[in-house]
């Protein structure tokens, strides 16, 4: 087997309770021909302490210290002193299984692939949850988008760069926006439309940790939202069409109005439940869709679109509300019956 040099960025920002963790995963791979870019992002707790004592201990490691400029701008620093020949992102907070490198890395070799994604554990406060069956599944681009676009019944293929290794040429001169949440969304699309072929790992690898107090993610979600997720899908449909097809942005325009559809109702109902910002979010999302309306209609008749789909979106632009209330009933009480009949 090759044996390539591979760069792990782990961008930290006030990490000290959580980066002992996360760097011994690191280190303790069985892959060991890494560097380990550890970008301190102008953190006021012990982590830049820790961070030095890690470079001291470990040749591997590299540290890059910074004013604080956010997750995007401390994943570009690690990214402008990377010397290996495949890429890839841990987050302080995480922690991956000891052998993740060296499969990811076999496979792309035995595949000859520019990408591995793999599956993830989802860390709760009381609970993990994985999944997989551990197969490894060649993956040719406009595959790779079809699933990462519309979801698979086996497969999770997400946005996060945590989850894959990318090999270097792969994503060379690709840079995250700065001060913006979501940017996985534009740099993995940016890699997937480049690439030739990739390679699935049904297994997890990595451990994300949801709900931390204080995580990024805990941020205002509508104001995330309307910010940073929604131009960065919107983005991501115009980097479809003008690095694949036509067809696949359709594809990719499809499910992200299905995706409106369900905050929408999010919003909605979050408006029931006495929160007060929620109604101009639910207005916004509307907003949204309306002015996409003709290109809605459009797409709306291809055989992607499932019936049902096709129904509700008709019903949402003739009325939101209405469709808010025929969801609404749909869930309290077609819902039920549904199980009870499942029973």
């Amino acid at each position: 087997m090759e044996n390539d040099l591979i760069s792990v960025i782990v961008p930290v920002y006030n990490m000290e309770n959580y980066l002992e963790r996360c760097v011994h995963s690191v280190l303790q791979q069985t892959y060991q021909k890494l560097e380990v870019i550890l970008v301190d992002d102008g953190s006021t707790d012990a982590s830049p302490q820790m961070c030095d004592a890690y470079a001291a201990k470990d040749e591997r490691v590299k540290v890059v210290h910074k004013e604080n400029g956010g997750l995007s701008d401390a994943r570009n620093a690690g990214l402008a002193v990377a010397a290996g020949a495949y890429i890839g992102y841990v987050d302080s907070d995480d922690w991956i299984e000891h052998d993740m490198y060296e499969r990811m890395y076999r496979a792309c070799v035995e595949q000859d692939a520019q990408l591995c994604v793999c599956r993830y554990f989802s860390e709760y406060a009381d609970r993990t949850l994985g999944g997989g069956n551990g197969e490894t599944v060649p993956l040719t681009r406009d595959a790779l988008l079809r699933i990462y676009i519309g979801g698979h019944a086996q497969y999770v293929i997400y946005n996060s760069v945590w989850s894959k290794l990318f090999r270097r040429s792969l994503v060379e001169g690709v840079t995250f926006p700065k001060g913006r949440n979501s940017e996985d969304i534009t740099y993995t699309t940016r890699a997937f439309c480049r690439l030739d072929k990739a390679v699935y790992l049904d297994r997890c690898l990595y451990h994300y940790v949801l709900d931390r107090e204080g995580s990024i993610m805990n941020v205002s979600r509508g104001e995330r939202m309307f910010r940073d997720e929604l131009p960065f899908w919107r983005e991501h449909i115009a980097l479809i069409k003008a690095s694949v097809s036509e067809e696949m942005a359709d594809f990719a325009s499809y499910h992200f109005w299905r995706r409106l559809l369900f905050y929408y109702i999010d919003f909605w109902n979050a408006q029931r439940m006495g929160d007060a910002t929620a109604k101009e979010y639910a207005q916004r999302i509307a907003g949204e869709l309306k002015q996409d309306k003709a290109a809605i209609r459009r797409v709306y008749q291809g055989s992607n679109v499932s019936n049902g789909d096709r129904a509700r979106m008709r019903l949402f632009l003739l009325s939101p509300a209405l469709y808010a209330f025929v969801v609404r009933l749909y869930e309290k009480f077609v819902i039920p019956i549904k199980r009870d009949c499942e029973k």
